[in-house]
């Protein structure tokens, strides 16, 4: 037999007070054995959201379809369509769901009795893949105990049916049927997905980020990797003035300057004064804003120049960076220098183009990247507002707290961009302040140097750590963003489309080839045989027959628009995947009407499944990061055992 060595029976030693004899150690690992053999639990996965609140709020009510299905395997055909689609409404939205029944229903005590019934059978079905010291942790604490008795088979009792029908009549007389309820719903939601995993772009064109970010924030479990969008606004919080004037800018185009002033409280009106009075007299054609909202004229008129006034700002304060991090190779982006006012034309990489528009007032040709004074003034009282948001710092710092560039979660890597490559499909390398990295490396780092720019307080290591925030968002190297150049300048003064296109990375033409997919997933610690790639950031064209299963199902890339600003170009509103103990499932949703409309009229987003994988056993937690922990975590306790009864250790009182 081996013997123990001084920091085995040190560790043993800290293990004994949380299992102190033989007795409570035998029992904890008759329990952790027992959850290995229990299915394994639901993982949701959902990416680029970009705002569109209404339409994330509902797919992550109705579960991609999780909800909805297993009322479908509780009731079968003992249910009609109509009460399906009645409690499948209920649960996702219960407060506004009750409260139309409330007012329409004859006999609202019929309907509670048989509503809550029809609940607790659902919520039996959710639980049993739980262990009850699971279930008994997301129990509501007002009715913990009642739902408990409710859902757990009592074999002391004789008459089960007319035990349960008391509780319910009960709950009935004392009128707190719609609380409970709500409660039971709220319940159903949480266990029926027990994970969610964003992969990337919470905020940008659509109008609603910070409402998406309070329901994540009030989420039960979950993991975030960030996309370029994300960062740039991480970037914003942490007072980086490039990223704070693209983020505005990007709110400006898309009609969402409210996102800013009324989500985050941040104060714009030293923008509209300044827009206002420098630009009153420019030429701002170019600037139409990308947005469906009914303007009075003279708000849209405002904030198409504050949409001019806060870009130039932006190119000038991208071309102060880029001068200052020359090893960042963006010098491409410096654009400002290259125009010919008195040709309105401008010359990029040898060839000239000509200017849609060249009226810019701020603009000193002769030091073209200064900001104006007037623009300075404006740019520190914005920051000073963006940097005490109090909502927007609680947003940002639950991003560093559940983010992250990737994720290895059971045998899955999920990324939002690519793994840059070179043109010869091999990974790129790239120089951060003065050290190469590729691979897996060159997320590290650059995570590294993100968690400065937010955290740090020194001086220099804030200032770097700003700057790898932008270069995050628009760098060709970065893994997040993928292409060759970020080309907003040209989108918004150049017509030729070529000098327009950005071009991806080599990764996006290699999707379909294994030994690069093997490689990646090897880069990241993975075993090919049994793993896969989850991916974000490029919108698939299902319309024209992309198919988002790429490689034989080794990576996933489930970006399917759902931005309003992409559904003209992928025919859908968006992919989610659910990764359940049946396998892998990929939904392919409708676009969304809205909550009115679903609560009122009962409407569900249609979603159409895609097959994944579908393994031949039921997948246990056995198989998954959770199984590996308890496995090892029953191998320390038989190691507490062996040193308990030879002696090594003695049982404590």
């Amino acid at each position: 037999m081996k013997t123990m060595d001084e920091n085995e029976i040190r560790f043993l030693k800290l293990l004994r007070e949380q299992y102190p004899t033989i007795a409570s150690a035998s029992t904890e690992i008759i329990n952790l054995q027992s959850i290995l053999n229990l299915p394994k639990a639901t993982e949701h996965f959902m990416t680029d959201i970009h705002g569109e609140y209404e339409q994330f709020l509902h797919v992550l009510n109705n579960g991609s379809g999780s909800i909805r299905r297993k009322i479908d395997e509780e009731f079968g055909n003992t249910l009609s369509e109509k009460d399906k689609k009645s409690l499948a409404t209920l649960i996702y939205y219960p407060e506004e769901k009750l409260d139309i029944i409330m007012s329409e229903e004859d006999n609202i005590n019929d309907w509670y009795k048989i509503t809550l019934h029809r609940l607790v059978q659902i919520t039996k079905r959710v639980a049993s893949k739980y262990t009850r010291s699971k279930v008994r942790k997301a129990l509501p604490k007002d009715f913990a105990y009642v739902i408990e008795e409710l859902i757990t088979e009592k074999e002391e009792v004789q008459n089960k049916e007319a035990y349960y029908n008391e509780i319910i009549h009960t709950i009935i007389k004392i009128d707190r049927a719609p609380e409970f309820i709500v409660a039971l719903c709220n319940l159903i939601r949480v266990l029926v997905i027990d994970h969610l995993h964003i992969i990337g772009d919470i905020f940008d064109r659509g109008p609603g980020p910070h409402i998406v970010m309070e329901e994540l924030m009030a989420h039960h479990s979950l993991d975030i990797q960030w996309g370029n969008h994300d960062v740039v606004w991480m970037g914003a919080a942490a007072g980086s003035m490039p990223c704070i004037a693209t983020v505005i800018r990007m709110a400006a185009r898309y009609g969402n300057l409210d996102t800013i002033e009324d989500g985050y409280g941040i104060n714009l009106i030293p923008l509209a004064t300044f827009a206002m009075d420098v630009y009153k007299d420019t030429d701002c054609s170019q600037f139409a804003l990308k947005s469906a909202k009914n303007y009075d004229p003279k708000d849209y008129n405002l904030e198409v120049r504050m949409h001019k006034a806060i870009a130039i700002i932006q190119f000038k304060l991208e071309g102060q960076l880029i001068m200052r991090n020359p090893e960042f190779g963006m010098d491409d982006r410096l654009l400002l220098d290259k125009i010919d006012y008195d040709n309105k034309s401008i010359t990029i990489n040898g060839k000239t183009y000509p200017m849609k528009d060249t009226d810019f007032p701020t603009i000193d040709r002769e030091n073209p990247y200064a900001l104006s004074k007037e623009e300075e003034i404006v740019m520190e009282k914005i920051r000073h507002a963006f940097k005490h948001s109090e909502i927007l710092q609680g947003n940002i710092r639950f991003l560093y707290t559940k983010g992250s560039m990737y994720k290895i979660f059971n045998s899955n890597l999920m990324y939002h961009g690519c793994v840059p490559l070179d043109e010869n499909g091999e990974f790129k390398k790239v120089t951060i302040y003065g050290q190469e990295y590729s691979g897996k490396a060159l997320y590290d780092v650059l995570e590294h140097y993100a968690r400065k720019g937010y955290y740090s307080r020194h001086a220099e290591n804030k200032q770097k750590g700003e700057d790898i925030l932008y270069y995050i968002w628009a760098n060709a190297n970065s893994p997040v963003f993928g292409k060759d150049k970020m080309a907003t300048f040209e989108a918004y003064f150049i017509d030729d489309k070529d000098v327009r296109k950005e071009k991806k990375n080599k990764y996006y033409e290699l999707l379909d080839d294994e030994k690069t997919v093997d490689r990646i997933l090897e880069e990241f610690g993975l075993d090919p045989r049994y793993s896969h790639i989850i991916n974000g950031h490029v919108p698939v064209e299902q319309k024209n027959g992309e198919n988002p299963v790429k490689c034989g199902g080794k990576l996933m890339i489930i970006d399917g628009g759902f931005s309003k600003a992409y559904q003209g170009k992928t025919g859908i509103a968006g992919y989610t995947l659910v990764y359940s103990s049946h396998g892998m499932r990929i939904a392919a949703h409708s676009p969304f009407e809205s909550k009115e409309e679903a609560i009122r009229n009962e409407t569900d987003v249609y979603s159409d499944n895609i097959l994944v994988e579908t393994p031949n056993f039921r997948l246990r937690v056995a198989d998954t990061d959770t199984g590996n922990t308890i496995r090892d975590s029953i191998a320390e306790l038989e190691m507490l055992l062996q040193a308990y009864r030879d002696g090594t250790l003695s049982e404590k009182e």
